[in-house]
């Protein structure tokens, strides 16, 4: 693997916060077979913020949040939530705290929005316990707050792409849990329902202060959208902080390998990456 630079960290990775549903990794590696994909990645996730984990193609984004949700074992190394490793939780407890929505899910066949959405109530049930009003009533929230009530009697696999995405956004809320791990939850979708997307996300946060943790490709959304960014290259930690801190043209350009400027977003302050592609670097040169 190859070697990294010395990761950036604000103060805020120094000093974690001390919020519950705070997912912290101890050198933590993670492989494919004999493919070690991360490496040595010490890392705290501030409980109660939204993360956004970003990095190039096969940097270990994906990777990294299999890791975080139990789905990969650590080659080395542990997670931890709230001081506890997570390999250590039963499944039931974990999945009552953390909910996951992976990249690309496998909707079962001929399943309706409302159907798929009551399979959030599992970690919840108990054997031969009836269906509650409990569980209906977080099956029902969960599709209002997702704006998917009107289409509970919809096949999932005749959605649109924003539609299905929100459904199994809404399955996450169903299990209700202060902790949601999503894994690129806008791929493959249209500028307008990632945005949809992305605001649902940002008003989950807001409401009820849920500690969100996303795999996102873009470096505007990721900034606009998150509390707190971590930029990984090559399996390792470049970066760890608030995008205000961290975000800027030397660590776009040893990370991506991308000449940029960056500026405040003049809507919302944020930093905004402007890309100097190659007609801007000849003219400049020229000039």
């Amino acid at each position: 693997m190859t070697g990294a630079p010395e990761p950036r960290m604000t103060g805020e990775q120094e000093s974690p916060m001390a919020a519950a549903n705070q997912l912290s990794t101890q050198a933590l590696d993670l492989r494919y077979g004999d493919r070690l994909v991360v490496s040595g990645l010490d890392l705290t996730l501030p409980g109660g913020a939204v993360t956004a984990i970003v990095g190039p193609n096969a940097c270990g984004k994906s990777t990294l949040l299999r890791g975080l949700s139990r789905l990969l074992a650590p080659a080395a190394g542990s997670v931890t939530l709230d001081g506890a490793d997570i390999h250590r939780m039963p499944a039931r407890a974990l999945a009552l705290r953390m909910g996951l929505l992976p990249q690309q899910p496998v909707t079962p066949e001929a399943i309706t929005v409302e159907a798929l959405v009551r399979l959030g109530r599992y970690p919840h049930q108990r054997l031969l316990s009836p269906w509650s009003a409990t569980d209906q009533k977080a099956v029902d929230e969960a599709l209002g707050r997702t704006g998917t009530a009107v289409l509970r009697d919809h096949p999932v696999d005749q959605l649109s792409g924003g539609q299905r995405q929100r459904a199994w956004i809404a399955l996450a809320l169903a299990q209700d849990t202060e902790l949601l791990l999503l894994d690129e939850p806008t791929t493959f979708l249209d500028l307008r329902h990632q945005l949809d997307v992305l605001d649902l996300v940002a008003a989950l946060h807001a409401e009820a202060g849920r500690t969100v943790v996303m795999v996102l490709h873009d470096l505007g959304q990721a900034a606009r959208y998150a509390d707190h960014m971590v930029v990984l290259k090559d399996g390792r930690l470049a970066a760890a902080g608030t995008p205000a801190d961290i975000l800027d043209a030397d660590l776009v350009r040893s990370v991506f390998d991308v000449d940029c400027r960056v500026i405040p977003d003049p809507e919302t302050g944020t930093p905004l990456v402007i890309p100097k592609g190659s007609a801007m670097r000849h003219s400049a040169a020229s000039a």
